[in-house]
This record gives structure tokens, C-alpha cells and sequence, in this order.
């Protein structure tokens, strides 16, 4: 029997590890891809001069998030070719991952990665995220990081190759811009681009467990959902919501869903998952059932949806904010219908990062005009516009949120932003 210290030092270490994991953001959208923090005391405020800790200049740019872990920040990037529409030469692309001091910002290891072209143009809509829209997603050991056609990867902390494998060849004039997840000893990696279908790796070997097609025109990272029937994993695709078994890849239900293409990830609370998507559409399905539950389970269906940042759940309210019309919406989660509709100020232009919940606040970032700030409650209220003015470049990654401080990417910099 364990004496009364060894269990109170037992206790001591439990909590720190929970402290510890509480802090880091390893994925995107943070804990369950819910894009919420139950941190507190996260800043207002910022600008050049003002609430930054520190700011890293990256080789190039990117869509993709922050994910901390430990000490650390991991960061992709893409150079060589696409910073400019119809210039440069695709056999100069090069992708990066980047570990950053979370401390001081500095650059501990970066790995520098040649593509598997061709990939799509960068010109016109081609242009619209570049080429290192995938946020990596850690179990605390590996890293796991998605390139499209160029394949999965997985690292340990120190950046060492442990495997990399394909899940496809195919590409799409968008781009690549799904997120893998953790399920256990899987990861589960969304190949709409790549091969149309919703592939499971061992994270371990990088081996295929399984793979479940049907997966076309779905930008979305899979939702990993647990449900009274076992564990589900939802993902949105053009006219059909699907639920598969996150063990076997078996298709537990499917229903009407988004009416045309998928940005925004799905997003649930209790039993229910929310979608929205493109055509402007936003939808509440409960799991559960087999088959097609359209009837049987479809709680509301309206009008009204972003086409591709993603929404946040709280207290019986979904928020998101508009693509391109400058608006956060607040909707009633029971029914759909409208709370507010409101305006941003100034106009932000377009807002394609997706939205984050923490500390009573909901951050949107723009593109180029900053970051809104608003409260958390079905009233609307904009409490801050930040700004950073010697930084212009174009901003689609959600921050993340690690011990009290924001970890913000543009196209140029890597952000700290919190109290010193």
C-alpha cells in the first residue's frame, strides 16, 4: 500500500501534467477542433507597441495555426513561389515547419520540404490560401503535419522524421486546406482533395487502417464527437453530413446537409453538431441512428451560414462571422433563428480565419484590416479593433491560446500577444 506521500506526490504530478496539457493548443481549433479556451485574462488590446511580447519573422507564408505544446509552438510556411499571382516558377516551391521558442519567439529547428508537382497555380482563386493551410496536431510526443498531394508527415518534438506517407495525388485549383486530428492511436486525415475520401493512419507507422470515400468539395477538418452510441467522427461534404466510426471507418449515418462546397469545420455540443457552409446555409443534426436520419434527426435548417470561417458554441448560441459581408451573427442554437446580425466597424473586409471563444470574448481576424474583438453574449457589443501597423500582410490563420497570451500568425510575422 502506498503511504499517504507517495499518493499526495502521485496527486501533485497528476495535476501538473493536467496544468501543463490544459495550457497547450494542439490542434486546430485547440481542444476538440471547438475553437474554445477556458483560459482567462487573455488580452484586449494590441498593437506594434503595445501587448506584444515578442513577434518572429517567418520565411514565408501560410494559413495554417499555431500549435503549442510544452514550450514550444510549431508553425508551417510555404516560399519560392506564390507570394505574388502569375509570377515565379513552381519548382521553386519549398514548404517549411518551423519550432519556436514559446518563450522568447526564437527558432529552435526549422525543416524545409520540396513539393510533389505539379500543384495548382497560383493565380486567381488558386491564390486564395497558398500552400500551408494544414495546421499541425500533436499527441505531446509526434507531430503530425499535412501537404496535400505532398503527403502526412510525422516528426518527433526534436523535428526528426519518424514516417511520411500519401493519401492521394489529386489536386484542386483552391488548394489543400484540411487539418488531421487525433483518435486514439489514429490520425484522421480529410483527402477530399487528394482522393476523395476520409482516410485513417496508424500515428505510430504511418500505415493505412482505413478509408471511407465519398469525401468530395470538403475543405472541413473532421469532427471527432462522442455521442451516447460510442464515439462518432462528422464530416461536412456538399449535400450530405456523414458520420463514420472513428475505429473502422464504418458508416454510422448520413443527412442533408450544406447545399453547396464545405470551408467551415463542424462544431457540437451535447448531442448535436452544427454546419455551416457554402450558399450560406447553417444546419443542427443530432447523432446517433443509422442511415439516412434527415427526418428523424435534423433539429433546424436556415438561410444563414458563412462560407468559410468556422462557428464557436456557448450557452445555447452559435457565433460566427461573415466570409466577405462584415457581419458576426448570433444564432439561437435550439432553432436557428437569428439573435443579432451586426456589423463590424470598421469594415473588415474579408475574414476567413474561423472564430475563437475564450475568456468571455470572441476574436474574428481579418485578412488585412486586424482583429475584432467582441463579447461573448447574445447582445452585440465590438469591445476592440486591433491593429498592427507595421505589419500589412494578409492574415487567415485563428490564433491560438496557451497560458494566458495569443500566438497570432500573419503572412509576415509569428505573434506573442499578452502580458510580458
Amino acid at each position: 500500500m502506498k503511504s499517504p506521500a507517495a499518493h499526495a506526490f502521485a496527486l501533485v504530478l497528476i495535476l501538473l501534467v493536467t496544468s501543463s496539457r490544459a495550457a497547450d493548443w494542439t490542434q486546430f481549433r485547440g481542444a476538440g477542433g471547438l475553437g474554445v479556451s477556458d483560459e482567462k485574462n487573455l488580452p484586449l488590446k494590441w498593437s506594434s507597441d503595445e501587448n506584444v511580447v515578442w513577434k518572429s519573422p517567418l520565411p514565408g507564408p501560410g494559413s495554417s495555426c499555431p500549435t503549442v505544446v510544452g514550450g514550444r509552438i510549431y508553425l508551417t510556411c510555404y516560399s519560392g513561389y506564390g507570394l505574388e499571382p502569375n509570377s515565379g516558377d513552381q519548382k521553386d516551391l519549398r514548404r517549411h515547419l518551423l519550432c519556436f521558442d514559446r518563450g522568447t519567439g526564437s527558432v529552435l529547428w526549422s525543416r524545409e520540404f520540396e513539393p510533389k508537382l505539379p500543384e495548382h497555380n497560383y493565380e486567381g482563386e488558386g491564390s486564395y490560401q497558398g500552400y500551408s493551410a494544414s495546421t499541425p496536431v500533436s499527441d505531446g510526443e509526434r507531430l503530425y503535419v499535412f501537404f496535400g498531394k505532398s503527403g502526412v508527415f510525422c516528426f518527433d518534438l526534436q523535428g526528426s522524421e519518424i514516417w511520411h506517407t500519401s493519401v492521394g495525388d489529386g489536386m484542386h485549383h483552391w488548394g489543400s486546406g484540411t487539418s488531421p486530428v487525433l483518435f486514439g492511436n489514429l490520425l484522421l486525415v480529410n483527402a477530399s482533395v487528394e482522393s476523395g475520401s476520409l482516410v485513417a493512419l496508424d500515428k505510430l507507422t504511418g500505415k493505412e487502417v482505413w478509408r471511407a470515400g465519398g469525401i468530395n468539395s470538403a475543405w472541413d477538418t473532421p469532427l471527432v464527437v462522442e455521442g451516447k452510441q460510442g464515439t462518432e467522427v462528422v464530416v461536412s461534404t456538399p449535400k450530405r453530413l456523414f458520420s463514420f466510426d472513428p475505429r473502422d471507418g464504418k458508416p454510422l449515418w448520413n443527412a442533408e446537409g450544406i447545399d453547396r462546397y464545405i470551408c467551415p469545420s463542424v462544431v457540437s455540443h451535447g448531442d448535436v453538431v452544427y454546419a455551416i457552409g457554402g450558399g450560406h446555409t447553417s444546419l443542427a443534426v443530432r447523432i446517433g441512428g443509422s442511415g439516412d436520419v434527415t427526418s428523424s434527426h435534423t433539429v433546424w435548417k436556415q438561410n444563414k451560414g458563412s462560407n468559410v470561417s468556422s462557428p464557436v458554441y456557448l450557452d445555447g448560441h452559435l457565433y460566427w462571422a461573415s466570409d466577405s459581408g462584415g457581419f458576426v451573427c448570433c444564432q439561437n442554437a435550439d432553432t436557428g433563428e437569428t439573435v443579432f446580425q451586426e456589423r463590424l466597424e470598421p469594415a473588415p473586409g474579408n475574414i476567413w480565419s474561423s472564430a475563437l471563444l475564450a475568456d468571455g470574448k470572441l476574436y474574428f481576424v481579418s485578412q488585412h484590416a486586424g482583429t475584432y474583438v467582441v463579447a461573448a453574449k447574445p447582445k452585440f457589443e465590438q469591445l476592440a479593433h486591433n491593429v498592427f501597423a507595421d505589419d500589412d500582410s494578409r492574415a487567415n490563420a485563428t490564433p491560438a491560446v496557451s497560458n494566458g497570451q495569443l500566438f497570432l500568425r500573419t503572412d509576415r510575422n509569428l505573434y506573442c500577444i499578452g502580458k510580458k
